[in-house]
């Protein structure tokens, strides 16, 4: 399948997803499951150390040290024979990790969603308005609320970059197993103290892979091209 055909594919599986939970009631029921209505608490509580650490403050900077590692790498010690090999994979994986937490930051910033934790069916004070919502006129907002979709996880979500970066299938399928993995672990615990619906991960998840197919295909097309001036200028 062509990279122009997986963008597009991509491209209309999210707008699918967007719609198939804006008119069902899926969030919801998943989400009850997390929340006890006699005690009013989510399944995790979001203070609790040990697991705030781990799937939170802790994958955070290990996501961003792994990044800013390639990065470096990149740099000082560019002429390494495995740098030079690995070069397009790791620059974009380095653009992944930047753009995709930018992109999905700025669609929080923007849509102004709540989060379970915030509507009145579990407790908050906002009704349970989805993205392409509008809230009523009798209720009143202090400022913006930013829950839609997932930020924490699209860090996690950003390590679809490794698919590209690695030669083999078998090491591919590694890649993609290690990023989902990632992504849905920071996912879920987002889901169990309350802070994000199912759709809020999935629509991360996918807008993620679309941005790491867009830069595939501009990287891959970049190289083409100084491969080809390249080539010009030695016979010249």
């Amino acid at each position: 399948m062509t990279i122009n055909r997986q963008i597009l594919i991509t491209f209309l599986l999210l707008l699918t997803t967007i719609l198939f939970f804006q008119f069902t009631n899926i969030d919801i029921l998943l989400q009850n499951h997390f929340y006890n209505f006699t005690t009013h608490k989510w399944l995790i509580d979001r203070n609790e150390p040990v697991l705030k650490f781990i799937f939170y403050d802790g994958i955070k900077k290990l996501l961003i040290i792994f990044a800013v590692s390639i990065l470096f790498s990149l740099i000082f010690f560019r002429k390494k024979r495995v740098i030079k090999e690995y070069k397009k994979g790791l620059i974009l994986v380095v653009f992944a990790a930047i753009l995709i937490p930018v992109i999905v930051g700025a669609l929080k910033d923007t849509t102004n969603t709540p989060c379970p934790k915030n509507i009145e069916y579990f407790g908050g004070v906002y009704p349970d308005i989805k993205v392409l919502d509008s809230y009523p006129k009798t209720f009143k907002q202090k400022g913006k609320i930013k829950c839609w979709p997932a930020g924490h996880a699209s860090g996690g979500f950003a390590l679809f970059s490794l698919f590209f970066l690695f030669k083999t299938e078998k090491n591919r399928k590694r890649a993609l197993a290690v990023a989902l993995f990632v992504g849905w672990s920071m996912s879920l615990y987002k889901m169990f103290i309350g802070d994000h619906f199912l759709s809020h991960s999935i629509i991360t998840m996918e807008i993620a892979w679309l941005i790491v197919l867009i830069l595939e295909k501009q990287l891959t097309n970049l190289f083409r091209k100084r491969a080809k001036n390249y080539k010009y200028d030695y016979y010249l």
